[in-house]
């Protein structure tokens, strides 16, 4: 897979309940609220709201995400990124302008070397 190749795509305007698995990367440019599970990469984009728990390798936020949220990789956040919730994630990255209301919990990640 290309390192910007996106597997799935929820557009502006769509709006989705349920579970979400994937492998690979996912973008979220709608409305969604559910649970979100993966070893992948989870991109929510700048106009979306994700709510719910988010189980994920890596996530990239530029929307806003409202629950728990756990990243075994990193967690970027652009300066149009919100979170309100707990964050658990061995890597932080926050552009200034980001936002984070809860807890933040940063341990090394599982798999050492």
């Amino acid at each position: 897979m290309a390192r910007d190749e996106i597997n799935a795509f929820l557009g502006a305007g769509t709006v989705y309940q349920g579970q979400l698995s994937f492998q690979g990367a996912v973008r979220i440019d709608g409305n969604f609220v559910g649970e979100v599970h993966s070893e992948g990469t989870l991109i929510v984009g700048k106009d979306a709201n994700v709510e719910g728990q988010v189980r994920v390798g890596q996530l990239i936020l530029s929307g806003r995400v409202t629950g728990e949220v756990v990243a075994q990789r990193k967690v970027i956040l652009h300066r149009t990124g919100n979170l309100n919730g707990n964050l658990s994630t061995p890597v932080l990255v926050m552009e200034e302008g980001a936002v984070i209301e809860g807890r933040i919990t940063m341990q090394p990640s599982e798999k050492t070397e």
